[in-house]
């Protein structure tokens, strides 16, 4: 008999995915590249978690939180569950990258990634994004990952990053440029 949370179903190094295709649960190793891309989903969602404990502005607190929502789905799509993800998701990401962006002084550099904690963590969050996305796509060669999804993991790392822009321009920070010839 195993509790609630645990099955031991897993200490044979496999876990459990919907194959939709045969309509079944399958047994697949826990290293394959789908279980791969649910857990970069899985830990970028986690770690947004983090984010938003240290971020002060509520609209930006909101936006993260509809991309955890939206993650969740991701997630379950990797898994096998039979949904449907909208392009409105990006489109709406899209929106709010532009609002900010326009906001921003233009940008022509790249910048450090220093700040506020919260300024800092969504860019470790943005390259958690990144790697979500990068293994998603590698996943999309096993398994169908729909264009809506791919392009909404694309835009993440965007809106993350005008995100510490403005969690730094709004607490007065000015983050260094990098330029290739500064030492």
């Amino acid at each position: 008999e195993t509790g609630g949370i645990y099955t031991r179903t897993g200490d044979n190094k496999t876990t459990a995915v919907y194959d939709p295709k045969l309509q079944n649960i399958n047994r697949v190793d826990k290293d394959s590249i789908i279980v791969e891309a649910i857990g970069a989903v899985d830990e970028l969602n986690s770690y947004l978690g983090v984010v938003r404990s240290l971020l002060k502005d509520k609209k930006i607190s909101e936006n993260v939180r509809f991309i955890q929502i939206k993650l969740f789905e991701v997630g379950a799509i990797l898994s096998g569950a039979s949904a449907e993800f909208s392009s409105e998701s990006t489109k709406k990401i899209e929106n709010v990258i532009d609002q900010i962006d326009d906001s921003l002084p233009p940008l022509k550099n790249f910048l450090l990634s220093e700040g506020s904690s919260a300024a800092v963590n969504l860019m470790y969050a943005r390259a958690l994004a990144r790697r979500a996305e990068r293994r998603v796509v590698s996943a999309s060669r096993h398994i169908v990952v729909s264009k809506e999804v791919l392009s909404f993991l694309n835009r993440i790392s965007d809106c993350l990053f005008v995100f510490f822009r403005k969690v730094n321009n709004d607490s007065g920070f000015t983050p260094d440029l990098w330029y290739k010839d500064k030492k």
